[in-house]
């Protein structure tokens, strides 16, 4: 892998704009509720941004795992499996119905290391949603590329944990149904989603993902949930894929000192995603 030339990606940038409906809010609603925080009449819920302006490429412009093709925005990263590690998210102001929202990305920094499985180059992307009104909300994401899975290898089970204690727990259905309806609203076509199998065969996970951003999504909603409605720094990071099929959990506690902690919890009681807010 040649590291130098992917870091010669950092700092190219983009604009993407687009406009917020009333379709796409009700579809929204219509796929996460009851998991949202309350918000005004007319006001987004919280992360309908990872809904906007996504890229739109010709079928003849992406890859074998759905994505739009590397080598453009993105550094041609020279791994296959691609997911969200994690990021940092501030909601500064809220969306609101009819709002056109920009979308400035920068490509902030092309990392590689050796991990556990093998090697691993995380790319970060740092956005800023911004409205008529001003900027809405800034957020850095951080995407991760590991090796293609080895056809047959066995999947390793790692050991059940006990459920951790939470303030708040919101019980989660996970089915085909719901990953193809936020697939279709982010217009996402990873194939890890709903092809189960190029899931399985290709990638080695034992069933469909639920997105990183589905589980951002109640992380944000929860800690809004608790808190009420204050503003939200959201620092949070992907632990293990979280597989579609049993029901998951969402959780948040207050911390002594006044942050809260949220987290996905697979029905084996080990933690998804996690992450700390600092609120106000």
């Amino acid at each position: 892998m040649d590291i130098d030339h992917l870091k010669t990606w950092i700092g190219r940038s983009e604009e993407a704009t687009d406009l917020i409906t009333p379709r796409l809010m009700a579809s929204f609603a219509a796929t996460f509720t009851p998991h949202l925080a309350p918000c005004p009449a007319g006001d987004a819920p919280l992360a309908l941004h990872w809904c906007l302006a996504p890229p739109v490429a010709p079928m003849g412009a992406i890859g074998t795992d759905g994505h739009a093709a590397k080598g453009e925005f993105l550094p041609p990263v020279p791994l296959p499996r691609r997911m969200w590690a994690g990021g940092t998210i501030e909601t500064v102001a809220p969306l609101r119905d009819g709002d056109l929202v920009t979308r400035r990305s920068t490509i902030g920094d092309v990392t590689f290391k050796e991990g556990r499985t093998g090697p691993l180059c995380f790319v970060a992307v740092d956005h800023e949603i911004v409205t008529a009104r001003g900027t809405a909300l800034r957020e850095r994401h951080n995407i991760v590329y590991r090796e293609a899975a080895v056809p047959g290898a066995p999947a390793k089970a790692a050991e059940p944990a006990a459920p951790q204690p939470a303030d708040l727990v919101w019980e989660v259905q996970t089915s085909p149904v719901f990953l193809f309806r936020y697939s279709a609203i982010t217009f996402n076509g990873h194939r890890i989603h709903y092809d189960l199998p190029y899931v399985t065969a290709e990638e080695g996970y034992d069933g469909l993902v639920v997105h990183g951003p589905i589980q951002a999504t109640l992380l944000l909603n929860i800690i809004a949930t608790l808190s009420g409605g204050e503003p939200i720094r959201l620092d949070y990071r992907g632990v293990a894929p979280l597989i579609a099929g049993p029901d998951f959990v969402v959780k948040a506690k207050r911390l002594p000192d006044g942050a809260i902690r949220a987290w996905t919890e697979g029905a084996d009681g080990r933690v998804r995603m996690e992450g700390v807010s600092r609120i106000g």
